[in-house]
Protein backbone atom coordinates (compact mmCIF):
# COMPACT_ATOMS: atom_id res chain seq x y z
CA UNK A 1 0.00 0.00 0.00
CA UNK A 2 1.31 3.39 -0.90
CA UNK A 3 -0.27 6.74 -0.25
CA UNK A 4 1.19 9.11 -2.81
CA UNK A 5 2.34 12.67 -2.36
CA UNK A 6 -1.04 13.86 -3.62
CA UNK A 7 -2.89 12.27 -0.70
CA UNK A 8 -0.29 13.27 1.88
CA UNK A 9 -0.18 16.87 0.71
CA UNK A 10 -3.97 17.11 0.58
CA UNK A 11 -4.27 15.94 4.19
CA UNK A 12 -1.45 18.26 5.29
CA UNK A 13 -3.00 21.27 3.54
CA UNK A 14 -6.46 20.53 4.94
CA UNK A 15 -5.04 20.17 8.45
CA UNK A 16 -3.24 23.49 8.03
CA UNK A 17 -6.52 25.06 6.92
CA UNK A 18 -8.31 23.57 9.94
CA UNK A 19 -5.62 24.89 12.30
CA UNK A 20 -6.00 28.43 10.94
CA UNK A 21 -9.74 28.51 10.22
CA UNK A 22 -10.47 31.14 12.88
CA UNK A 23 -8.54 33.74 10.88
CA UNK A 24 -10.96 33.99 7.98
CA UNK A 25 -10.19 32.81 4.45
CA UNK A 26 -6.67 31.40 4.14
CA UNK A 27 -4.61 32.17 1.05
CA UNK A 28 -2.93 29.14 -0.53
CA UNK A 29 0.39 30.99 -0.53
CA UNK A 30 0.28 30.94 3.29
CA UNK A 31 -0.24 27.17 3.32
CA UNK A 32 2.49 26.84 0.70
CA UNK A 33 4.94 28.78 2.87
CA UNK A 34 4.13 26.95 6.08
CA UNK A 35 4.06 23.45 4.59
CA UNK A 36 6.64 23.65 1.80
CA UNK A 37 4.14 22.57 -0.86
CA UNK A 38 4.28 24.30 -4.22
CA UNK A 39 1.52 26.81 -4.84
CA UNK A 40 0.63 25.34 -8.23
CA UNK A 41 0.26 21.87 -6.68
CA UNK A 42 -1.96 23.27 -3.93
CA UNK A 43 -4.14 24.96 -6.55
CA UNK A 44 -4.68 21.61 -8.25
CA UNK A 45 -5.49 19.88 -4.97
CA UNK A 46 -7.86 22.60 -3.79
CA UNK A 47 -9.73 22.51 -7.08
CA UNK A 48 -10.55 18.86 -6.35
CA UNK A 49 -11.29 19.52 -2.69
CA UNK A 50 -13.67 22.35 -3.66
CA UNK A 51 -15.51 20.12 -6.15
CA UNK A 52 -16.12 17.64 -3.32
CA UNK A 53 -17.38 20.36 -0.97
CA UNK A 54 -14.52 20.00 1.50
CA UNK A 55 -13.43 23.62 1.04
CA UNK A 56 -15.10 26.81 -0.09
CA UNK A 57 -13.37 29.72 -1.76
CA UNK A 58 -13.79 33.47 -1.79
CA UNK A 59 -12.26 35.78 -4.36
CA UNK A 60 -10.79 39.24 -4.17
CA UNK A 61 -8.69 41.02 -1.56
CA UNK A 62 -8.76 39.04 1.64
CA UNK A 63 -10.00 36.01 -0.25
CA UNK A 64 -8.85 32.47 0.12
CA UNK A 65 -10.15 29.14 1.32
CA UNK A 66 -12.14 27.92 4.30
CA UNK A 67 -13.32 24.50 5.31
CA UNK A 68 -16.49 23.52 3.47
CA UNK A 69 -17.97 22.00 6.63
CA UNK A 70 -17.03 21.71 10.28
CA UNK A 71 -13.64 20.13 10.95
CA UNK A 72 -15.25 17.35 12.99
CA UNK A 73 -17.31 16.40 9.91
CA UNK A 74 -14.28 15.98 7.60
CA UNK A 75 -12.36 12.73 7.93
CA UNK A 76 -8.87 12.02 6.65
CA UNK A 77 -10.48 9.43 4.40
CA UNK A 78 -12.77 12.13 2.92
CA UNK A 79 -9.72 14.21 1.99
CA UNK A 80 -7.84 11.30 0.46
CA UNK A 81 -10.84 10.21 -1.60
CA UNK A 82 -11.51 13.79 -2.76
CA UNK A 83 -8.14 13.90 -4.52
CA UNK A 84 -8.72 10.50 -6.14
CA UNK A 85 -6.34 8.58 -3.90
CA UNK A 86 -6.90 5.09 -2.62
CA UNK A 87 -5.47 3.08 0.23
CA UNK A 88 -5.52 -0.17 -1.69
CA UNK A 89 -3.00 -2.72 -0.44
CA UNK A 90 -3.75 -5.27 -3.16
CA UNK A 91 -1.28 -5.70 -5.98
CA UNK A 92 -4.09 -5.81 -8.54
CA UNK A 93 -5.82 -2.63 -7.35
CA UNK A 94 -8.91 -4.62 -6.39
CA UNK A 95 -9.39 -6.19 -9.82
CA UNK A 96 -8.87 -9.73 -8.47
CA UNK A 97 -6.49 -10.56 -11.30
CA UNK A 98 -3.30 -10.53 -9.25
CA UNK A 99 -2.22 -14.00 -10.34
CA UNK A 100 -2.55 -13.90 -14.10
CA UNK A 101 -6.28 -13.48 -14.62
CA UNK A 102 -7.16 -14.99 -11.23
CA UNK A 103 -7.06 -13.94 -7.60
CA UNK A 104 -3.79 -14.64 -5.77
CA UNK A 105 -3.51 -16.61 -2.53
CA UNK A 106 -3.30 -13.51 -0.34
CA UNK A 107 -5.77 -11.26 -2.17
CA UNK A 108 -8.38 -11.40 0.61
CA UNK A 109 -5.77 -10.57 3.25
CA UNK A 110 -4.65 -7.42 1.41
CA UNK A 111 -8.24 -6.47 0.63
CA UNK A 112 -9.11 -6.74 4.34
CA UNK A 113 -6.06 -4.66 5.24
CA UNK A 114 -7.20 -1.98 2.79
CA UNK A 115 -10.61 -1.93 4.44
CA UNK A 116 -9.07 -1.65 7.91
CA UNK A 117 -6.95 1.30 6.80
CA UNK A 118 -9.97 3.00 5.24
CA UNK A 119 -11.98 2.46 8.43
CA UNK A 120 -9.11 3.83 10.53
CA UNK A 121 -8.78 6.97 8.38
CA UNK A 122 -12.57 7.42 8.34
CA UNK A 123 -12.55 7.57 12.14
CA UNK A 124 -10.03 10.42 12.28
CA UNK A 125 -11.45 13.91 11.75
CA UNK A 126 -9.52 17.08 11.09
CA UNK A 127 -10.85 18.37 14.43
CA UNK A 128 -9.34 15.41 16.28
CA UNK A 129 -5.99 16.04 14.63
CA UNK A 130 -6.13 19.75 15.52
CA UNK A 131 -6.54 18.78 19.17
CA UNK A 132 -3.42 16.63 19.27
CA UNK A 133 -0.59 18.17 21.25
CA UNK A 134 2.01 17.06 18.74
CA UNK A 135 0.12 18.78 15.90
CA UNK A 136 -0.22 22.00 17.91
CA UNK A 137 3.49 21.93 18.72
CA UNK A 138 4.49 21.58 15.06
CA UNK A 139 1.99 24.25 14.02
CA UNK A 140 3.37 26.69 16.60
CA UNK A 141 6.90 26.02 15.34
CA UNK A 142 5.84 26.62 11.73
CA UNK A 143 4.15 29.89 12.69
CA UNK A 144 7.27 31.02 14.55
CA UNK A 145 9.54 30.21 11.58
CA UNK A 146 7.15 31.93 9.14
CA UNK A 147 7.05 35.09 11.28
CA UNK A 148 10.86 35.17 11.44
CA UNK A 149 11.09 34.84 7.64
CA UNK A 150 8.59 37.67 7.10
CA UNK A 151 10.36 40.07 9.50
Amino acid sequence: MKLTTKGRYAVTAMLDLALHQGRGPINLSEISSRQGISLSYLEQLFSRLRKQGLVSSSRGPGGGYALGREADKISVSDVICAVDETVDATRCHGQKNCHGEDRCLTHDLWEELSQQITNFLSDISLASLVERGSVKKVSDRQEHVLVQVEV
